[in-house]
This record gives C-alpha cells, sequence and structure tokens, in this order.
C-alpha cells in the first residue's frame, strides 16, 4: 500500500536532448545553449522539451513518484534588477517553462523549483551586493512576487553549500554568501514567512563543499542545530543525502538524519554519478533496502528526493525513461522508489519490474552488478575507513572520480598507507571479474543489454590490473599489462564512438614520500566528527594560508583537474 510521503524526481533530462558539449555539466540545465537559440530555434527546441518531459512524467507517476523538480527559479523570476537582455530572455522563459508546469501538473504531480543563494547577474551583484540585509530584501519581494505569478510551483529547494561551477559562462551564476550557521538561521527565519503566506513550501537542502563554517553541515550535528534553531515553519523541510559525502557507497545513514525533528527527505541517486552514469549496471536495491528499513519508522522521515539524472560532470548521457539504453537506471528508480513506498524487498521489486520476464536471473544479474561495483570500483579496505579531512568526510572511493580512472604513484602510495593486505585486494578484483563474466551470461539470458556488461568488464580490468601495480613491486610486466590494455582500450572504445573513460595512467614517481602521507595521515586526517586542537589551529587556519600561498607560487603542483573541476578544489580550502 502507497504512503502520502513525497517521492521527488528529477527532471531535467528532457533538457539535454541533442546536447553537443562533450563533458556535460550534470547538476543544471544547459541554460547556456538555451540562451544561444534564435527565437525558432528556442520554439523547436521547447516543442520537444514539452513532448519529452509528458513523457517522463507518464513513467514517473506510473512508478509511484507524486513531485518533479525543474531548474531553476532565478531564471523564471523577474525584477527590475536585472539587464534589460536578461529580463527580456527571462519572459520568453517563463512562458515556455509555464507549459512545462502545466505537462507536470496534469499527471497529478507537484512542481518544485531548484535555487542557490545567492544567484546573480552582473547588474544584480552590483546592486544588491553580498551583504545579507542586502539580499534578504530582494529575496523576500522576488518570491513573494514569483509565488504570486505562478500559482503552479509547490515550492522551491534551496542550496547554500555549494555554488556553480567553474564550466557556467551564461547570464546567472551562483556564489556562496551564507558562510555561518547563524546567517543560514537567519536567512530561513526571513523567507518562510513568505513561503506560508502562499503555502509553499521550502526544502533546504542541507550539502556543503567544505566551504566556510557552514561547511561541515552535512555532517556536523552542532551546525545543523544551530542553523535550524527555533525554525517550526509547516513551510519548512529538509533535504539531506544519505550518507555522511556525496553519493558514494561504503557510507551509513547520516547521522544529521535524526538530529531535529524537522521533516526531512533522503537523497538517494539512481543514475550513479560516480559508477558509470548508467553505462553499465550498478544496482543499489541492497545499500536502499538497508535504507529503506531503517527509516520506516522514523516519525519525522517524509519521503526520498531521488537523481535519476542529475549530477556530475560526465560525458555519458543516457537520458532515463527516454532512452531504451538507460534501463539500468530506470530499474534503480523503479526498485528504489517500490522499497519506499510500498515496502517492497528489492527482490519483490525487480520482479515486479514490467520489463523483467525471468526474475531469477535479474534478480541474479542485478545482486553481482552491485557485489562487483563494491569490490572493484571500489577497494574496500580503504572505503570502509572513515576519515575527515578539515571540514569534509573523504570520499570511500579513491582512483576513480566520475569518468576519470587514475593509476599513478599519488594513488599507490595513499593506498599502501590505508591497505593492510595488497595481495588479497588483488585477489579480490580477480575474483570480482570472474562475476562479470557470469553477468553477461546472464544479460544474454534477459535480453538485456550484453554490451553494457562487457563495456563495464574491458573498464574494470584495468582497474584490476591496477592493483597489482598498486600493491606490488613495479616490474616490466605490470607496465606492459597496464600500457598494453589502455591500448586495447581506446581502440575499441574511440572518443566520439562510444562515451568512454578517461585512463590517466602515468607511473612515473611521486615526490611525496611514504613518511609524508604517513604525516598527512596523522596530523590532517582523523576518524571522527570532533575537531582536534591540530584541527583547530592548522587544518582550519593555517592550511588556508598554505594552500594561497602553495597555488600562488608553485601553481602547477595541484593538477589541472582538481583545480579546474567543478568549484575547484580551492572550496574546501574557504
Amino acid at each position: 500500500m502507497a504512503d502520502d510521503k513525497l517521492y521527488l524526481l528529477d527532471g531535467i533530462g528532457p533538457f539535454f536532448r541533442d546536447y553537443d558539449k562533450f563533458r556535460i555539466n550534470w547538476s543544471k540545465i544547459p541554460w547556456d545553449k538555451i540562451e544561444a537559440l534564435t527565437p525558432d530555434e528556442h520554439r523547436v527546441y521547447f516543442d520537444e522539451v514539452h513532448r519529452e518531459l509528458g513523457v517522463f512524467c507518464d513513467r514517473a507517476a506510473e512508478i509511484g513518484c507524486n513531485a518533479i523538480s525543474l531548474d531553476d527559479l532565478p531564471h523564471l523570476a523577474d525584477h527590475t534588477y536585472y539587464e534589460p537582455e536578461i529580463r527580456e530572455a527571462m519572459q520568453r522563459n517563463r512562458e515556455v517553462f509555464r507549459k512545462c508546469f502545466e505537462i507536470v501538473k496534469a499527471r497529478g504531480l507537484q512542481v518544485y523549483l531548484t535555487m542557490d543563494v545567492m544567484v546573480y547577474t552582473p547588474a544584480l551583484l552590483e546592486k544588491v551586493g553580498t551583504d545579507l540585509d542586502s539580499i534578504l530584501g530582494f529575496l523576500t519581494s522576488l518570491f513573494d512576487q514569483f509565488f504570486t505569478d505562478f500559482a503552479e510551483v509547490d515550492g522551491v529547494i534551496v542550496r547554500i553549500g555549494e555554488s556553480d561551477g567553474q564550466d557556467i559562462t551564461e547570464g546567472f551564476r551562483s556564489q556562496l554568501v551564507l558562510k555561518s550557521p547563524e546567517m543560514v538561521n537567519r536567512f530561513f527565519n526571513t523567507i518562510l514567512p513568505i513561503f506560508e503566506k502562499h503555502s509553499r513550501r521550502c526544502i533546504f537542502r542541507t550539502w556543503t563543499v567544505g566551504a566556510h563554517r557552514i561547511g561541515d553541515l552535512i555532517w556536523r550535528t552542532k551546525t545543523l542545530v544551530d542553523a535550524t534553531r527555533d525554525i517550526q515553519s509547516p513551510a519548512f523541510m529538509l533535504s539531506m543525502k544519505y550518507g555522511e559525502s556525496d553519493f558514494f557507497r561504503y557510507l551509513k545513514l547520516n547521522r544529521n538524519l535524526f538530529a531535529t525533528d524537522i521533516p526531512f527527505i533522503v537523497e538517494l541517486q539512481t543514475r550513479r554519478e560516480y559508477e558509470g552514469c548508467g553505462e553499465y549496471p550498478s544496482f543499489v536495491g541492497g545499500d536502499y533496502g538497508q535504507f529503506a528499513l531503517e527509516l520506516r519508522n522514523v516519525p519525522n522521515f517524509a519521503g526520498l528526493n531521488i537523481w535519476s539524472q542529475t549530477g556530475g560532470w560526465t560525458p555519458f548521457r543516457r537520458l532515463v525513461f527516454l532512452d531504451e539504453e538507460a534501463i539500468w537506471t530506470e530499474i534503480n528508480t523503479y526498485v528504489t522508489v517500490h522499497m519506499f513506498q510500498y515496502g517492497e524487498t528489492w527482490e519483490q521489486a525487480v520482479a515486479a519490474f514490467p520489463k523483467c520476464d525471468d526474475p531469477t536471473a535479474w534478480i541474479e544479474l542485478l545482486r553481482l552488478s552491485e557485489e562487483v561495483v563494491k569490490e572493484l570500483l571500489y577497494v574496500p579496505d580503504y572505503a570502509k575507513q572513515k576519515m575527515y579531512f578539515r571540514r569534509v568526510r573523504i570520499p570511500t572511493q579513491l582512483g576513480v572520480y566520475w569518468h576519470n580512472i587514475f593509476v599513478g604513484h599519488a594513488v599507490l602510495r595513499m593506498l599502501n598507507h590505508f591497505v593492510d593486505d595488497g595481495e588479497a585486494c588483488i585477489r579480490s578484483g580477480y575474483a570480482a571479474m570472474e562475476k562479470l563474466a557470469r553477468m553477461r551470461e546472464l544479460a544474454r539470458q534477459c535480453a538485456l543489454p550484453e554490451g553494457d556488461i562487457e563495456f563495464m568488464e574491458d573498464t574494470y580490468r584495468i582497474l584490476a590490473y591496477a592493483r597489482e601495480y598498486f600493491f606490488r613491486p613495479l616490474t616490466p610486466e605490470i607496465e606492459q599489462k597496464l600500457s598494453q590494455a589502455k591500448a586495447d582500450y581506446k581502440k575499441k572504445y574511440p572518443r566520439g564512438t562510444r562515451y568512454r573513460y578517461a585512463l590517466k595512467i602515468d607511473l612515473s614517481p611521486f615526490f611525496v614520500k611514504p613518511r609524508h602521507v604517513g604525516w598527512f595521515a596523522k596530523y590532517l586526517l582523523r576518524d571522527h566528527h570532533n575537531y582536534r586542537f591540530i584541527d583547530q589551529i592548522i587544518g582550519l587556519r593555517l592550511l588556508s594560508y598554505f594552500y594561497l600561498l602553495l597555488i600562488r607560487t608553485r601553481p602547477s603542483i595541484i593538477p589541472a583537474f582538481a583545480r579546474k573541476s567543478a568549484m575547484g578544489i580551492d572550496t574546501i580550502f574557504k
């Protein structure tokens, strides 16, 4: 039997059809493309968006979702402070988005819009600035007018702890302005009366990337409690990722989910951005099924915020519910909703999946896929360790990031410090490869895309070879094995014919010695939530100044990938 909770699904997929950038920023719809369209192109583009959004919403409603999120409010909320050309484009977008809202509502689904605080155009930044009083005055009037203009919108999902990536070049750009729990608390206490006045819901995303005093909001209970103190609005709800880090494996339920009595929804990702983005099966039934059991009787658990398309900067581009090839994300999404809403086990949900005609084989295939991901894409001995650096929980995945695989001395040094039995790690990697061979057989039996399992097998073989490099003395044989595997992989999956992983294999010596890694682990990493004295003095203060000095004097020491990806690594040193 269905419950009355919120089952919110991101609806950005239709906006990415025929998007010609190689690496896509999946955190927001491509406003740069929309802004560049001529009037005729704009009409044709949104005709297709409207058609596919209808298909997407039909499927979402069928599986049990009751709400859709779209990106984003700032591009649709008009104000006299904006540049004339921005306002002109906004009027055009308001018209076509009103049609989007009608399509969603016609399927019986609620509409939520996302937004960052704060989003600026150059003119808005000049008029409003970064002073909190000025920001609050602007946003209260903006919300008030927007809710009057758009009765179709049921609420807004507010993010305060991450801003736009460095690739955003269009007219609107967000930046971090709420830097402390006190500022966050004042912000919500000011805007919530507007939401109450219009009977709309304000969903506060607690995700942060470690910047400023608010940077540990996602995992530090005191920060969350201080940020939400005395907020008792019926319009207010929290949205938290399931773990203390991003969407990785080997994370327990975030203890901050249980830190307040405020209603909360849990963010789950079914298009796994760090696990192939749906290019191969990365099943979530085991992990999410356990979360469903643990949350079932929590009184203020209010539903799910499911990411079925959003997340990451990658070239992978299958669109769930719109492309037949997105079958693995579709299965994940279906099973996730059914486990939480209907109380089914993941096996029951798989058996009920409309396209499943051989439950026994499907269940074995999906179970094996979850095992292989956890055993080979991750290094379990490393992933099971809890580590914090400054205000962030260290990811449980090392050496693989979005569509990049890193094999080099830096990763070797870290793994050798944290993994006690390298030979066992090598053996478990090759054991996982045996499971992949069985998965190919099952895919043929189930009439599922065997080529996706083959792609997974070819990719993961390089990860298995890399473990020999990480945990054994370097020999010409290991070097040749990795070199040949890379050449074969690039030949089989050339750029432009299939979106593949980027293999960044560099076996040249790294200047950091094992003792340096030991010092870093001892003095700058910790295995618990509390800040030590050394963290307060060195980690949170002196390290910020040292990093600024380092990038000014030796900028090349920080890899370009780390400097330029998303917001850039310098964010965590703010």
